[in-house]
């Protein structure tokens, strides 16, 4: 079956429709697990979403110990950071993560959101690759006028690479705007690759790995290659949860921080075995093969430590391209490293 692919007017469209109602719905108040018990009493058991056939660093952080007395309670799996922010901020979760990108634009949308630790980024191991077939005749940046790039979603962390690679291969933003960038559900982006769908495919993780290694593909640029190593994403909760369950949010923020230092100070095959075993344990009959092609989360920092250019890149990114106002946001208002134990600082 071929993958469905979205344009990039009606993804944006519903994008900025799903900030609205995050916005609108913390506002009113009708979170449902936003807040503590109303008893003094802290959250203890934490609602989250998951990936298919993959371990979040939390269920990670879990297995290992990390997160003390709390629990995390699998809601279902995401279909994009941007849906998954979505559903902290409107309190159908506890906490989701997305591109810092996406928390920005969520932030403009009036939505009380803070980011508190940094889940997942870039190295020279583990980044966002954009994939031609290997006879493709696309070399540069201004071969890609008039040709589809299939991503995970729009308005997000593929998107604003390809904005920045295109604007950097001296692209105006008229013929910018001729690369024609649709929604391809990363499962399916190999194999619409392959089939010519489109002429790029954003790849990253265990589904980049597998696919060059099946070979026939090339890499045209990596967000690696533009930014050098950074951290991309972060793990945002509701001011008011946070202020309401203090305890909570250390616990589990400091727990995921340990988690990540130690993906990076264990032999990658003792990380992958672990995250094998937790992917089984849980018994969602999923797929673990592509867990053999792990390398690393990406984190930049120490223990998920959250910098402010981080932020400051994408509010000028998104700043230039009129989807927010500069001058209404403060990167340093949008994050907080006060709950992470190992991160201070």
């Amino acid at each position: 079956m071929p993958a469905a692919l979205t344009s990039t007017t009606t993804s944006r469209r519903q994008f900025l429709a799903l900030l609205g109602i995050s916005a609108a719905a913390v506002s009113c108040g009708t979170a449902t697990a936003t807040g503590g018990s109303g008893s003094g009493k802290q959250v203890t058991t934490l609602k989250y979403q998951g990936a298919v056939g993959a371990v979040t660093l939390p269920e990670l952080a879990a297995d290992l110990g990390y997160l003390g007395g709390l629990s995390l309670e699998w809601v279902g799996n995401t279909i994009s950071g941007p849906q998954d922010i979505q559903s902290a901020a409107t309190g159908q979760t506890h906490f989701g993560g997305a591109f810092n990108g996406a928390v920005v634009k969520l932030a403009a949308g009036d939505a009380p959101v803070k980011a508190v630790i940094s889940y997942y980024g870039s190295d020279q191991d583990t980044n966002l690759g954009y994939y031609v077939l290997e006879d493709s005749p696309i070399r540069s940046a201004r071969d890609l006028i008039g040709k589809k790039v299939g991503m995970n979603t729009l308005g997000a962390h593929a998107q604003a690479l390809l904005d920045i690679y295109l604007g950097r291969g001296g692209l105006s933003r008229a013929d910018s705007d001729k690369v024609e960038a649709l929604v391809v559900p990363p499962v399916n982006t190999e194999q619409s690759l392959r089939q010519k769908q489109i002429e790029v495919g954003v790849l990253s993780g265990v589904l980049r790995d597998k696919a060059v290694a099946a070979g026939g593909i090339r890499p045209l640029f990596s967000d690696f290659d533009l930014l050098g190593a950074f951290s991309g994403g972060t793990y945002v909760m509701t001011q008011r949860f946070i202020k309401e369950n203090p305890d909570t949010v250390r616990t589990f923020v400091t727990g995921v921080g340990k988690a990540i230092d130690w993906s990076r100070t264990t032999s990658r095959e003792e990380v992958i075995a672990r995250m094998t075993e937790i992917v089984r344990k849980r018994g969602r009959n999923e797929d673990t093969s592509t867990l053999q092609y792990w390398r690393s989360y990406g984190v930049a920092a120490p223990s998920g430590r959250i910098e402010a250019k981080e932020f400051q890149l994408w509010i000028d990114w998104l700043g230039d391209r009129g989807e927010v106002k500069k001058d209404r946001l403060k990167a340093a208002d949008l994050f907080t490293n006060e709950f992470n134990g190992n991160a201070k600082g």
